[in-house]
């Protein structure tokens, strides 16, 4: 059973009202486009909307969706001060069994496709070593740290093709799937071994300031990707 934690707190100290204002026409903005994408994947058994905003609450109960579970988050754990690990502790109170896909609200563009395709290779690779799963964006650049490079060898080359540079990569934090049991082995919302779920720049895309907001709607508004309108 894969059951979609989706966590989603009242406010934002960086963009106002950021998980349910309007975005590129969407009345209920990112809030709405990540139901939508979530009730569309056929694989996720239920969705447990976890948020102390009373706004998103009475729009996930006009949706009338059976797969949703909406809990009323403690404001404890839904300001700005909480911390990711704490949330982590929370989940294994509200998910007992099964497999927890956790994901969030502010990746509009980490669709119903992307999805299927992670729950299909997450378990398939369990299968084959691995225990859980992130979504990752794969960086091909020049990294340095605050004296040297940390991923090409100067003395070496200065200045390699970048396509032969080792790539590294970063959590987009779009997509986390792991066991209940290693939940409660680990504390944690990966395993040891998570394998690596590699997205491109746009379903990477996280919105977290302002510019960024602005950026997604015109990514949206351009039709460069397809989000599911409820119907």
């Amino acid at each position: 059973m894969i059951t979609a934690f989706l966590p989603c707190r009242k406010g934002s100290q960086r963009v106002i009202d950021k998980n349910i204002r309007p975005f590129a026409g969407y009345e209920k903005g990112l809030i709405q486009i990540k139901l939508q994408q979530l009730l569309n994947t056929t694989e996720i058994d239920s969705i447990v909307l976890s948020t102390n905003d009373e706004t998103i609450i009475a729009y996930a109960d006009a949706l009338n969706e059976k797969k949703i579970k909406i809990h009323r988050r403690d404001d404890s754990l839904g300001s700005s001060e909480t911390s990711t690990d704490a949330l982590v502790s929370h989940v294994l109170d509200l998910i007992t069994e099964g497999h927890v896909l956790w994901t969030h609200v502010t990746s509009p563009f980490f669709g119903t496709d992307h999805y299927k395709k992670a729950i299909g290779l997450y378990l398939k690779a369990l299968n084959e070593g691995y225990d859980s799963l992130m979504s990752v964006s794969v960086i091909h650049g020049f990294l340095w740290n605050k004296r040297q490079p940390i991923n090409y060898d100067r003395s070496k080359e200065k200045w390699p093709r970048t396509q032969t540079i080792e790539p590294l990569y970063e959590i987009n934090s779009a997509l986390f799937i792991n066991s209940v049991e290693n939940y409660r082995n680990y504390n944690d919302r990966i395993g040891n071994k998570p394998y690596l779920f590699e997205t491109d720049k746009v379903a990477g895309f996280d919105i977290d300031w302002p510019d960024d907001f602005a950026i997604g709607e015109s990514i949206a508004r351009a039709g460069i990707v397809n989000n599911e309108k409820n119907n």
